[in-house]
């Protein structure tokens, strides 16, 4: 198999934990993969990963290189994407990697960066794992190294965990989502997807979130309600919602209320337990690719196809 060439970018928070990021690329090269990109490992600038132009760079960069990477793999996330959307060079991106197999992957903050790039280049990007936190933990999540090298090395995948026993759907859609509180804040703007910035019609919409109180989450989905996106969905797929714990002044109000709160207000078929998140463990989902959501007997399964993968090996 030829090496796997991965290119770090840095769009957000500078690398706070070394030794985590020494471990994922020690991992990746032990796997096979050349590892370029290293010197956005040494930059800080307050609590960003360089300054705004250094990371645009970043990015920016994959437009003009000789030889581009098979993988862009964001450091980590944090905060800072959002202060880059309007130095991309949206044009040059897609003209140099709309036809190619190029794998932009990255979560939470990196969502700002997807809706971006596929609302102004078009392009299919993937939400996964991450050098520091996922590749670069202590203990290797073996699902999530498992599942993101199946996904990019593969021209179709599918997925599969645990659902309501009573739930039932099957629906096809561009699944696309990402870190509720990111993707809240980009909508109205030209970086939100959609001929009208309010959503991918017909989508399969997933959602996360860390360090959010229910009530929060509520008000992040309640936005998505109002603005008319959420009402343009086939289903809402509900990820991680890690330390979104209420406070003793909710009275017991928890994430499930505010869950059955959207349903009931929505109208569109929500459903959890989809491993994304700020968790060990993830699956790696190519935003804007075709797929098909089938939930019956206890069971969902999410299929996808057409999106960038590295070259099939024969």
């Amino acid at each position: 198999m030829p090496e796997t060439r991965i290119r770090l970018i840095a769009p957000s928070g500078y690398p706070h934990d070394r030794a985590a990021m020494t471990r994922g690329v020690q991992r990746l090269r032990a796997a096979g993969c050349r590892v370029d990109g290293l010197e956005v490992l040494e930059r800080s600038e307050q609590r960003y990963a360089g300054s705004d132009a250094e990371r645009a760079a970043d990015l920016n960069a994959l437009a003009t290189m000789d030889e581009l990477p098979d993988i862009a793999l964001a450091i980590r996330g944090g905060y800072g994407a959002t202060r880059l959307l309007a130095q991309l060079h949206y044009d040059a991106l897609r003209e140099r990697l709309g036809d190619r197999h190029a794998v932009l992957v990255g979560h939470s903050d990196f969502t700002a960066l997807q809706l971006a790039l596929h609302a102004k280049s078009g392009l299919t990007t993937f939400s996964g794992p991450m050098l520091g936190a996922d590749f670069g933990a202590e203990a290797l999540s073996k699902f999530t190294w498992r599942q993101f090298w199946d996904t990019v090395r593969a021209s179709a995948a599918q997925v599969e965990w645990t659902a309501a026993p009573d739930a039932r759907l099957d629906v096809e859609g561009p699944l696309w989502g990402g870190n509720l509180a990111v993707l809240c804040s980009l909508i109205g703007t030209p970086y939100f997807p959609g001929t009208d910035g309010r959503g991918i019609d017909g989508g399969i919409l997933f959602v996360e979130d860390v360090g959010e109180p229910p009530f929060r989450i509520e008000r992040l989905l309640y936005q998505l309600h109002l603005s008319g996106v959420l009402g343009r969905q086939h289903a809402l797929l509900l990820g991680n919602f890690s330390q979104c714990r209420p406070s003793a002044y909710d009275n017991g109000y928890d994430l499930a209320d505010s869950f059955a709160q959207i349903r009931r207000a929505s109208g569109v078929p929500v459903l959890g337990g989809l491993p994304i998140g700020h968790e060990p463990d993830k699956l790696t989902l190519p935003f804007g690719a075709p797929a098909r959501l089938q939930v019956a007997g206890g069971r969902a399964q999410l299929s996808f196809s057409g999106y960038p993968h590295l070259p099939l090996q024969s």
